[in-house]
């Protein structure tokens, strides 16, 4: 994943994790408000219900001590003992004589808030009044730890919903990168062989109406044509190994040995093509691992075609037994890698500088898809690969190890 596509995955990422946050949030809100409400309310009741209990008793003295009471009856008014000045609400008293309806107030005297209960009781008018202060100081500690618990609970919410935003964000932004990176690969890859059949079917148009071509010029272009759609073919072949995301499926046994052998095979004509010797080293006894067999023959392919195509006058082929590895050696006489050049030599589209006294035309060595298919290919079955130290001017060697697999 390149830092472009890494800068939209965080971004993404984070937008996503503030939604969940803030849809988390938005929930505990509402179960806060829910919760508060539910004991502010229960609260209100059991001092309601408290106050009327108080209010049935035949005597302040009898009342429970953090309840004033005051019974005005026939025989006068009787007031607790502790009750302050305030205390009794005369006025209300009077009230309730003349309309015989219970009356319950709110009272804030010198920052004490007292809950006020006027109601008639067996022919009397009975005042009961308790201070708040324990149940506002017990809301405010269920309110602090609901702001403590809201803290903690937003900053994990923030965490793991940031985790899980990644996790859920990552396939799609991997899809979306894999997507940019075949279409990168393959207005890339296929511009040259397309342009070079466009223009030979071109040339062979015009040369039809022209009497002097002869026959055998027109099998010739047609066979250059049928080459560069081949080789056309061939890059798609790769490009679809390499973006494909489900891996490497239906693994096997192979003999690594054959396919190597087979891929020598179908270059031959080539290497002949540009005076090449091409040298195999592998043992008749099969040397098996465990992979696709359309990836494999690709890597094997990939790993000569290259090699021939920097190579002067000879490429080795060799396929052993290291371990419980096996080695996949291709070598070329060519002018080899430049010096720290090797890690680059995978990425995609890699050209790197040759020596002015190379002969390699623009003085430029690519690698276009061919090394990158190796790379993956490798990696998804197991392996790696890796550029052989050699000294400079005597040729590249590519190593390629993939697990052995008892047949």
């Amino acid at each position: 994943m390149n830092s472009s596509t890494a800068d939209e995955l965080r971004g993404a990422s984070v937008g996503l994790a503030i939604r969940l946050v803030g849809l988390i949030l938005a929930v505990f809100l509402v179960i806060v408000g829910v919760t508060y409400a539910i004991v502010t309310l229960s609260q209100s009741q059991a001092i309601t219900s408290e106050l009327l209990k108080a209010s049935t008793v035949d005597s302040p003295e009898d009342a429970p001590p953090d309840v004033l009471v005051a019974i005005d009856s026939a025989s006068g008014l009787d007031v607790s003992g502790n009750a302050p000045k305030w205390f009794p609400e005369t006025a209300a008293i009077t009230e309730v004589h003349r309309t015989r309806i219970q009356q319950q107030r709110t009272l804030v005297v010198n920052g004490d808030t007292y809950v006020v209960l006027t109601s008639v009781v067996r022919g009397r008018v009975v005042q009961t009044a308790t201070d708040t202060r324990e149940g506002v100081e017990e809301i405010q500690r269920l309110a602090f730890g609901l702001v403590i618990a809201g803290l903690v609970g937003g900053l994990a919410s923030a965490l793991i919903a940031a985790v899980i935003a990644r996790r859920a964000m990552r396939p799609m932004f991997d899809a979306l990168a894999l997507q940019r990176r075949f279409v990168a690969d393959a207005s890339h890859e296929l511009r040259t062989p397309l342009t070079l059949i466009t223009t030979r079917a071109q040339l062979l148009r015009r040369g039809v109406a022209d009497p002097a071509l002869g026959e055998q010029d027109v099998v010739t272009a047609l066979d250059e044509i049928l080459r560069d759609s081949r080789d056309l073919t061939a890059i798609l072949e790769d490009l679809l190994i390499v973006a494909d995301p489900r891996g490497t499926a239906d693994l096997v046994p192979l003999d690594l040995g054959e396919l190597a052998r087979d891929a020598v095979a179908s270059m031959v004509p080539e290497a002949t093509g540009r005076t090449i010797e091409l040298v195999t080293s592998v043992p008749e006894t099969p040397i098996f691992v465990e992979g696709a067999r359309i990836s494999l023959q690709r890597l094997c392919a990939a790993l000569i075609a290259n090699a021939v195509d920097h190579a002067r006058t000879r490429v080795t082929v060799t396929v052993r037994q290291h371990g419980r590895t096996v080695e996949l050696r291709v070598r070329d006489d060519g002018a080899g890698f430049p010096a720290g050049f090797e890690e680059r030599a995978f990425e995609r589209f890699a050209s790197a500088r040759l020596q002015p006294d190379d002969g390699e035309g623009d003085g430029r060595r690519h690698y276009g898809i061919g090394l990158a298919l190796v790379a993956d290919v490798a990696a998804r079955h197991g392996g790696s690969v890796r550029v052989e130290s050699r000294e400079a001017g005597t040729g590249a060697e590519i190593v390629v190890r993939l697990p052995f697999r008892n047949s």
